[in-house]
């Protein structure tokens, strides 16, 4: 059944349902069965790396990261629960109601698949008194939740050389957990306003100022050691252009003191793909395209367009074409085949 639904919503252009599926098999597969597997037992992370490994073991090396970013499966017209509820999108700049899943994202070459995830789910209330208002949390904290599928991967024995992620992770506690713990490197970006020490002596005397006020050279890596992580680090300042026209600055800290600062934008330069991979599972894998209430079947969709973007990757290695094209291909066919039905039934011509 888990085939048959990932086919689905990978061949699948509008809403993807029980009812659907069923009316695109000819019935062979009824509403109630496509409910019973939704409706099963949640699916974890652990269900999802016994499908990816081995298109992972086939693809990996020394020289993949890992990438961890969360994103927001947006459900304006579901009931809230456990999953469904009302997160900041930084990308819009206001909350939004929805799923806020985190994937830790493997990337090598030209191949990107996720290898663990986790949904952050909000099982407390608590009165915000400053704004009078009956909130949800969750118990752990994104950055727990970081950390805890990082060592799922470690255990996993994924092969990786640097941990990539934006400000949001990197924090010191994540810092030293990456180093210090898993004896791994790192390159995060962090805030400009983010306290450093520019020597050993100012970090043990306590002289730590903001990371914008150090009047960086651009592109010129600077030892530093920032408040609370122990171990030096190299910072990197960043200018670039928006789309805009406007100039933008970007931090960049690592825990590797061997890097140039070419190789270092080269490789925080792929955690772009964790992008990508979050706008195909919107458009080529039905993310946000499953009118499911319950929290099982909720999850148990998301489930699956994880699985659904992995087929695309395996297909991309055996086709070298990404998924775009080839859902693009999917709705050429789509669309010949629909225009050959509409031919069958002659459409009367329209009066001149």
């Amino acid at each position: 059944m888990l085939d048959l639904y990932t086919d689905y919503l990978i061949a699948s252009f509008g809403p993807t349902t029980a009812t659907g599926l069923s009316r695109l098999l000819d019935g062979q597969v009824s509403h109630d069965q496509v409910t019973r597997f939704l409706s099963d037992h949640l699916k974890t992370s652990a269900d999802l790396w016994r499908l990816v490994k081995p298109l992972l073991r086939q693809v990996e090396s020394d020289d993949g990261v890992l990438i961890f970013d969360d994103s927001i499966e947006e459900k304006p017209y579901t009931d809230e629960n456990e999953p469904v509820a009302w997160y900041f999108d930084s990308s819009k700049n206001r909350p939004v109601k929805g799923i806020n899943f985190l994937t830790a994202f493997y990337q090598v070459g030209e191949v990107g698949l996720p290898v663990a995830f986790d949904i952050v789910t909000k099982t407390e209330t608590y009165f915000d008194a400053k704004k009078q208002l009956t909130k949800r949390r969750s118990q752990q904290s994104k950055n727990a939740l970081y950390r805890q599928l990082l060592q799922v991967c470690v255990h996993n024995q994924v092969k990786f050389r640097y941990v990539l992620n934006d400000s949001w992770y990197a924090s010191s506690d994540n810092m030293k957990f990456v180093h210090l713990h898993l004896k791994k490197d790192f390159i995060f970006a962090i805030k400009e306003n983010r306290k450093v020490a520019v020597s050993a002596d100012d970090q043990k005397q306590g002289r730590f100022q903001a990371v914008k006020n150090l009047n960086l050279p651009e592109d010129h890596p600077q030892q530093v050691w920032l408040e609370g992580v122990p171990f030096a680090r190299l910072v990197v300042k960043q200018v670039f252009k928006n789309d805009d026209g406007s100039r933008g600055t970007r931090y960049l800290v690592t825990s590797d003191l061997t890097l140039s600062a070419d190789r270092l934008a080269k490789l925080f330069q792929r955690r772009w793909s964790v992008e990508v991979y979050h706008k195909s599972l919107k458009q080529n894998a039905s993310l946000a395209k499953s009118p499911t209430k319950s929290v099982v079947t909720q999850g148990n969709h998301l489930f699956a367009s994880l699985c659904a973007y992995i087929k695309l990757e395996g297909l991309k290695v055996k086709t070298k074409t990404s998924p775009f094209a080839l859902k693009s291909k999917i709705y050429l066919s789509a669309l010949k085949s629909a225009y050959a039905e509409l031919v069958k039934l002659n459409p009367q011509p329209l009066a001149a």
